[in-house]
C-alpha cells in the first residue's frame, strides 16, 4: 500500500476543520454589528438615527395603502415568525429522532426555538420604540431591536443551510445560498414597508440570527465534520 507522503497528510488533517475558523470569523462579525448598533441605540449616535428615519420614512408603504398590500405585505413577512419556523424543522426533528441523530436534533430545537426568548431579552434591555407610522409601529406596545421577523427568518435560513450543506452539490449549495438570501432580505425589507422596525433592527436582528444559529452549530458540532453534521 503507498504510503502519501507527510506534506499530502498534512493537507489532509488541515482541510477537515477550514470551516470552523470561517463561522467563528462570521459569528464573531456578527456579533460585533448587533454590539454596535444597540450601542449607537442606547447612546442616541445621531447618525445611525438619522438614517433610520430616513430610511423608514423612504421605505414605508403609507398609513393609506389598500388592504389588499398591507395581505402580501403580511403573507411576505410571515416566514420570519415562529410558528413557521416550528411548521418547516418539526418533520426534520422527527426525521432526526427516528434516525437517532441526537445531537443534531438537540442543536436544532436549541437553535430554532431559543432564538426568540433570545431576541425578547435584548428587545427589554435596549427599548427602543417602534417607529411612530400610524398603521405602522405605532400600533404595537412591543420593543423595536433587533428584529424578531429578521432574527427569525436569518436563523431558518441559516439552519436550513447546515443542514443541507453536507449531503448536496456544490451548485445546489450555491443556489441555496442565493435562495436563502433573497428571503432573508425580502423579510427584513417587509418589516420597514410595514414601518414597524427601522433600519437597525433589522440588520441587528439578522446579526442575531445569524450568530446565535452558527455559535450553537459551533457548540454541538453541526457543522460539516463534526458529531453533529449530517452524515
Amino acid at each position: 500500500m503507498e504510503v502519501p507522503p507527510d506534506g499530502a497528510a498534512a493537507v489532509t488533517r488541515t482541510r477537515a476543520p477550514a470551516p470552523v475558523p470561517v463561522t467563528v470569523g462570521v459569528t464573531a462579525l456578527s456579533l460585533l454589528v448587533l454590539a454596535l448598533l444597540g450601542a449607537g441605540i442606547r447612546n442616541s449616535f445621531a447618525p445611525q438615527l438619522r438614517l433610520d428615519a430616513a430610511v423608514s420614512q423612504s421605505l414605508y408603504a403609507g398609513d393609506d395603502r389598500v388592504p389588499a398590500l398591507d395581505v402580501l405585505l403580511e403573507v411576505l413577512t410571515a416566514p420570519g415568525l415562529s410558528w413557521v419556523r416550528v411548521a418547516v424543522f418539526l418533520p426534520v426533528l422527527v426525521w432526526l429522532v427516528r434516525r437517532g441523530s441526537w445531537w443534531t436534533a438537540g442543536w436544532l430545537v436549541t437553535a430554532v426555538v431559543l432564538v426568540a426568548p433570545l431576541t425578547s431579552l435584548l428587545k427589554q434591555y435596549f427599548g427602543r420604540v417602534r417607529p411612530p407610522m400610524e398603521d405602522g409601529g405605532a400600533r404595537y406596545e412591543s420593543l423595536s431591536f433587533p428584529s424578531g421577523h429578521s432574527s427569525g427568518i436569518a436563523t431558518l435560513v441559516t439552519v436550513a443551510l447546515v443542514l443541507l450543506w453536507p449531503s448536496v452539490s456544490a451548485r445546489a449549495r450555491r443556489w441555496s445560498v442565493v435562495v436563502g438570501v433573497v428571503l432573508v432580505v425580502l423579510v427584513g425589507l417587509t418589516r420597514m414597508w410595514l414601518g414597524v422596525h427601522y433600519l437597525s433592527d433589522v440588520v441587528g436582528g439578522w446579526s442575531l440570527g445569524l450568530a446565535w444559529t452558527l455559535g450553537t452549530a459551533l457548540l454541538f458540532g453541526a457543522l460539516p465534520g463534526g458529531r453533529a453534521a449530517l452524515r
